[in-house]
């Protein structure tokens, strides 16, 4: 009798540890979900933004005093012109991969009176190709802010002392050239100074190519953790059926 009473209680803990474990890990599971439809809606919010500020009719890039304000949320992608020089012979080839094919963008620092010396991503170049040089005189170019890209591509470092660049990391490319940039730059849309594209005369660079595109699958990721909520629960019952059959039997 007492030996029994020891199994059931035995039983019992077992099954109130399953009981525990289900309940913690559902919920963890669950609130896991949430969270990831809360990124959902963000995500959508910031896309919209986006689109917003990529259609919208063009504004004067950032003076020096704002440059401390700027951010990746509220400005990136926004649509901006700028009237400066172009800096003679400073230009840093930086590789891409677009539609066109395998190349380089062309980074070209405009220096202005009142907004800083801005790097200015003038297009693609195919490889071997050979871009045209910056215009002489004053320009006006229009385009799409953006935000410095530090350090290097996902698989290579940039190396400045070997001129080779696999992100535009303006700080890097602003300390190659001896140059104090503005901490961003200017994604040059198609046809404009110094942009002139495919032709006769030049190969590029072309610009307007700047891809805008976000990954969102976070309603997957709160599927898939409300699926796992669920046979986490499936698999408790299961479990305490087996529980109970065992001591029936």
């Amino acid at each position: 009798m007492v030996a029994e009473q020891g199994i059931q209680r035995r039983r019992l803990g077992w099954q109130l540890v399953v009981l525990f474990a289900t309940i913690v890990a559902f919920v963890g599971f669950i609130a896991l979900g949430n969270w990831q439809l809360e990124r959902r809606a963000w995500k959508q919010d910031l896309m919209a933004r986006v689109a917003e500020r990529v259609n919208a009719s063009p504004v004067a890039a950032p003076l020096p005093s704002e440059w401390q304000a700027i951010s990746r949320e509220r400005d990136e992608y926004r649509a901006v012109r700028v009237k400066g020089e172009f800096i003679d012979a400073a230009d840093t080839p930086v590789v891409a991969a677009t539609e066109l094919g395998s190349g380089y963008w062309i980074m070209s620092p405009l220096r202005t009176r009142s907004r800083g010396t801005i790097l200015v991503n003038r297009g693609f170049v195919a490889q071997g190709g050979e871009p045209a040089p910056v215009p002489a005189g004053p320009v006006e170019v229009t385009g799409l802010l953006r935000l410095s890209e530090p350090g290097g591509s996902f698989l290579r470092d940039n190396v400045p002392a070997d001129n080779r660049w696999y992100s535009r990391d303006v700080g890097a490319i602003g300390s190659a050239l001896n140059l104090s940039l503005a901490p961003y730059f200017i994604d040059a849309a198609a046809q404009q100074p110094g942009s002139p594209g495919l032709g006769q005369s030049a190969e590029g660079p072309v610009g307007g190519l700047t891809v805008v595109r976000f990954h969102n699958s976070h309603l997957v990721y709160a599927l898939t953790w409300y699926a796992l909520a669920l046979m986490v629960v499936i698999a408790g019952v299961i479990v305490v059926r087996e529980q109970r059959k065992l001591r029936q039997s």
